[in-house]
């Protein structure tokens, strides 16, 4: 009795050669997930997209339109009023300088020390790596306090300097295991080792293999310290006096509160104008403070999407 076996109809596809391309079948409950997938996806975008666009319409609009409410998500009477006011003041470009610096300058401090804490926290001959390990996590849970804290900048000397803004926040723990788990999966010990019989140094093997594998995570720990230092406004307002070296968030703040201020008008009108001159402009700024981070995302959207997939299982 002969016993014939039919073929799978999923052929493994050859360089060079022409196979079938493998399909499965969707079930009715496949498509209906799928489907509500991307209904949510769309939602997402959509919640995401209109506040996005109506603020960016609003900043385009007269100030007479936008107090009275008839902007929606198209400039109404298009003005650009609002950023030659706010590109007219000095401060605002000030804190533009401030704010590039603390970004780039802290970026690359933080991103150089969890490096320099990820990876060998990364190698299993690492003697107490685990002790370590869990004295960061415990101060994700735990903390000194505002004071503590505040008296530590103060006696290092840090109060009223650029330090303060990149120091006491260089190192952040997620970022760091972040590092870690990527050193850890992606790094195998067979290439540490061959690289060590090569007469390779620790330093040698992080410079020459590891950084350049690990392009993905570094520009994800990036543009997190980037937008945090960006967005900082607590740390400058507690630790700087000096207003030659205030943020753009707390320029921002200062300029909003003076054109709400209605006392020193001489008039009603003059108090109207400036008080719709108030409404329009806090959308531009929003803008000009934004603007720089939707510039750099498109650059290392790539890099952005692989090192958020770390941890992720394999196939």
């Amino acid at each position: 009795m002969s016993v014939t076996l039919q073929p799978f109809k999923t052929r493994l596809s050859k360089p060079g050669v022409g196979a079938e391309k493998s399909t499965i079948a969707e079930t009715r409950a496949d498509r209906i997930f799928l489907i509500g997938i991307k209904v949510m996806l769309w939602i997402a975008l959509i919640a995401v997209l209109i506040p996005l666009v109506y603020v960016v319409a609003n900043s385009f609009s007269s100030a007479g339109a936008v107090s009275a409410g008839r902007v929606f998500l198209w400039p109404v009477e298009p003005s650009l009023r609002a950023y030659r006011e706010a590109l007219s003041d000095p401060q605002i470009l000030k804190g533009y300088y401030n704010s590039l610096i603390y970004a780039i300058g802290g970026t690359f401090i933080s991103v150089t020390l969890t490096i320099a804490i990820a990876y060998p926290l990364s190698r299993k001959t690492f003697f107490g790596r685990n002790v370590i390990m869990s004295l960061l996590l415990f101060t994700m849970l735990f903390s000194g306090g505002l004071i503590p804290t505040y008296l530590v900048v103060q006696d290092l000397g840090l109060l009223n300097t650029r330090w303060a803004m990149v120091i006491p926040s260089a190192i952040g723990v997620w970022q760091v295991i972040i590092a870690r788990t990527f050193f850890r999966s992606t790094i195998p010990d067979d290439l540490y080792e061959a690289a060590v019989l090569d007469g390779a140094s620790d330093l040698r093997f992080l410079w020459s293999i590891v950084l350049p594998l690990s392009k993905p995570v570094i520009a994800v720990i990036a543009l997190m310290y980037a937008i945090f230092q960006w967005n900082t406004y607590f740390d400058a307002l507690i630790y700087l006096k000096d207003p030659g070296l205030y943020p753009l968030q707390i320029v921002l703040r200062n300029i909003l509160i003076l054109n709400s201020t209605t006392g020193a008008a001489a008039d009603i009108s003059q108090t109207l104008e400036r008080q719709q001159l108030a409404n329009v402009l806090k959308y531009a700024l929003i803008v000009i403070s934004s603007l720089p981070v939707l510039l750099i995302y498109p650059f290392i959207a790539r890099h952005f999407t692989k090192g958020v997939m770390v941890g992720a299982v394999k196939g």
